[in-house]
């Protein structure tokens, strides 16, 4: 497993899950494309959290822990992912999907073994969400109704992978014990916003807000933001991902349960492209290379696929949603895509150019982790 060929392998199926998931938004937008497969347009959302999302972090999770094992839980969720949409029963490749979110929380019962921290706590909390996503779509529980799932697995890992970075500069004898709090808070209000969506929806916002909180007050983003080159703008992509998720955790905290219409497409947006994506921008100089063993230069062109999703989204959300203009909505979202596309194609162009001076990605591995 640690040639970089065979760990490009686990990764190919959610690249697939990522270009399928990106032609469902752009005929769901309205645009004029081949028609969709029934199973395609359905389900977009799983795809990319599932699939795309979901395969790429487990594998960096695998890579870290180094067990063979632990590269089948990639693989099955990104598999599962694509064997939804083939012509079987649909059954097949939403358990595989269960069995490697279960996966992940293996892998990090291993980590907590070698190293019991709150950090890992956090994050096995958001495999558990996952585990539960994954769980209530095979009983065909409708997407709409899993993204308090989909996005308390999305927030606590990012939450526990900070608060992993920040427990230096933290005081006291539990550092990130209030943090753990609204993680745990988070967590059970993703069973209420089910469970009882009247209550659970504004107390699952609240614990967003609780959680971003915590984040915007301690991480170390706040200090790298007056620095240079990557940590700068790691720290820039940071921030403005946090924002994203101050915007659902308002919405859900003051409108409550949404599952359709404008408010919807706006939360789900706010979550899963502007804070979502904003990490994976963030931490791809840090990850890519991790995975693939190939560096992944940091370059200042990287800014622009960055402000393209911000704006993108300004327009979707604001003017799109909340102003109920289908124009800016459309515009917003062929943005999005076009943000993200861009993106690949700098970080690709990037790892195959390769460093300009040996000098320069020496420092950026010393600062790379903000």
């Amino acid at each position: 497993m640690d040639r970089p060929g065979i760990r490009l392998l686990f990764l190919a199926p959610g690249g697939a899950s990522l270009l399928l998931g990106l032609y469902a938004a752009t005929a769901l937008l309205g645009f004029d494309v081949p028609p969709l497969a029934d199973r395609l347009a359905a389900s977009h959302g799983a795809l990319m959290v599932f699939g795309f999302v979901g395969t790429l972090i487990v594998l960096e999770r695998a890579v870290a822990i180094k067990k063979w094992w632990a590269f089948t839980a990639p693989a099955l969720l990104g598999l599962g992912s694509l064997l939804v949409l083939a012509p079987l029963p649909t059954w097949i490749g939403r358990t595989a999907i269960v069995l490697g979110a279960v996966g992940l929380l293996l892998i990090y019962r291993t980590i907590w073994h070698r190293q019991a921290m709150t950090a890992t706590a956090i994050q096995f909390l958001g495999g558990v969400t996952l585990v539960v996503a994954a769980l209530l779509w095979l009983a065909d529980v409708p997407v709409a109704h899993l993204i308090p799932a989909f996005s308390a697995f999305l927030v606590l890992t990012i939450a526990g992978e900070r608060l992993e970075l920040a427990r230096l500069s933290l005081r006291g004898s539990h550092p990130g014990r209030s943090l753990l709090w609204a993680s745990l808070s988070l967590t059970g209000c993703v069973a209420l916003a089910l469970c009882v969506p009247a209550f659970g929806y504004p107390l699952f916002g609240f614990s967003v807000l609780w959680v971003v909180s915590w984040l915007v007050r301690h991480d170390v983003a706040r200090r790298t933001l007056r620095g240079a080159g990557l940590p700068r703008y790691m720290a820039a992509c940071l921030l403005s991902g946090y924002a994203w998720l101050v915007v659902a955790g308002a919405i859900w905290l003051l409108g409550g349960a949404a599952t359709s219409g404008p408010a919807y497409d706006a939360v789900i947006h706010a979550v899963l492209l502007g804070f979502t994506l904003s990490m994976i921008m963030a931490h791809a100089p840090v990850i890519l290379p991790a995975v693939l063993r190939r560096p992944l230069p940091y370059r200042p062109i990287m800014y622009l696929p960055v402000a393209l999703l911000h704006a993108s989204q300004v327009l979707r959300v604001l003017f799109g949603d909340a102003y109920g203009v289908p124009a800016m909505l459309q515009l917003g979202g062929s943005l999005n895509i076009t943000a993200l596309l861009l993106f690949i194609v700098i970080a690709v162009a990037s790892l195959v150019r390769g460093p300009a001076k040996k000098a320069h990605v020496a420092g950026a591995a010393r600062r790379a982790r903000v």
